[in-house]
């Protein structure tokens, strides 16, 4: 590590600051602020209006589009600030980021503190940022068209890449923490593999529960409504019927809710098996923390749907999947090298 202390400190910031962005996100999506900023300025953007008549014309201009004139026609001044802020907080973290990332690469590039492996990383990095952004955009666009709301198909394109972004820069800096090699048991390295590319799945349905707001129905647990394991709204929805698990609301809940069971199988499989194996005192704690990180996340996920989406538990789910996503890409990158 002592040869890349500084490097490792500059992506473990990066870690950091996207985790912030993605729980102001999170706070923007639940408080319904990101449709309050109509347009994207880069740099005459990241200050807020500073007087009346700035905050008049962008009031102004959230007055043509959809939210406003089919939702909000009710607000006054004061309340299109309390949402503008959110979402302007979100795009200036957006762009700090960006300045972090790329000033310190273009620094160690200069000092010749990057290897090759890493410079190709850092790049792949650079472009998932750029895309991200540009996700973000492209998801706030789709609400401002005909509808007072965002695509839920852009809205988790756009948090899914945050997320992604994230794993890979955690695990840019998990090679140059732990540059030696190991052996590696391939069997249940492709477990975990296969735990990651179910929670991934289930994040994506995450960001669909969230876009379509499919959390404030069918607030039972452990059966839907009615008590019913599979509540009838499940396939009528929608025509065909598989568009009801992507579109539908019943549907995409449907999904969201049991697909927990097996994120929650799987990883507690992932458990059961490392206690068989000679693992190093890293590893049994990773583990470990996987594991009470996935059964906090279920528990968070059932009182979230059961008390319908408050603000504060709507984050906090979001914040844990987060953190078990790091477990995760962390325990990956253990049994891997």
């Amino acid at each position: 590590m002592n040869n890349n202390k500084k490097v490792i400190y500059w992506l473990l910031t990066g870690c950091i600051l996207i985790f912030i962005m993605v729980v102001v996100g999170g706070i923007t999506r639940l408080t319904h602020s990101g449709l309050s900023i109509s347009n994207y300025k880069l740099i005459s953007g990241t200050l807020p209006p500073m007087n009346d008549t700035e905050w008049q014309a962008a009031f102004d201009l959230y007055k043509q589009y959809p939210e406003y004139q089919k939702l909000n026609q009710h607000f006054s001044l004061e309340d299109f600030k309390d949402i503008y802020f959110w979402e302007w907080l979100h795009r200036v973290i957006g762009r700090f980021i960006g300045v972090v990332f790329i000033i310190p690469f273009l620094y160690f590039l200069a000092k010749k503190q990057l290897s090759k492996a890493t410079v190709k990383k850092c790049i792949i990095l650079l472009i998932l940022g750029g895309f991200q952004g540009f996700l973000g955009w492209y998801m706030v666009k789709s609400g401002l068209v005909d509808r007072p709301d965002v695509s839920h198909y852009r809205l988790a394109m756009h948090l899914t890449t945050a997320f992604i972004t994230f794993a890979y820069t955690l695990w840019v800096a998990l090679d140059l923490w732990y540059p030696k090699k190991k052996k590696v048991n391939i069997p249940f390295r492709n477990l975990i593999r296969f735990g990651l590319g179910i929670l991934l799945v289930q994040i994506i349905w995450g960001a669909f529960v969230a876009g379509l707001d499919a959390g404030w129905i069918h607030n039972h647990w452990p059966l839907m409504s009615d008590g019913k394991l599979i509540h009838e709204t499940v396939t009528i929805e929608q025509n065909p019927v598989w568009k009801n698990f992507v579109e539908g609301k019943s549907g995409v809940q449907f999904i969201h809710r049991y697909l927990a069971y097996v994120v929650v199988a799987v990883i507690g499989i992932i458990w059961w098996k490392s206690k068989k194996m000679t693992c190093t005192v890293i590893q049994q704690r990773a583990i470990v923390v996987l594991l009470v990180l996935v059964l906090l996340q279920f528990v968070l996920g059932v009182f979230t749907l059961l008390l319908q989406v408050p603000v504060i538990l709507g984050v906090l789910h979001q914040v844990v999947a987060f953190f078990l996503l790091a477990a995760m890409t962390f325990t990956l990158h253990r049994f891997s090298k």
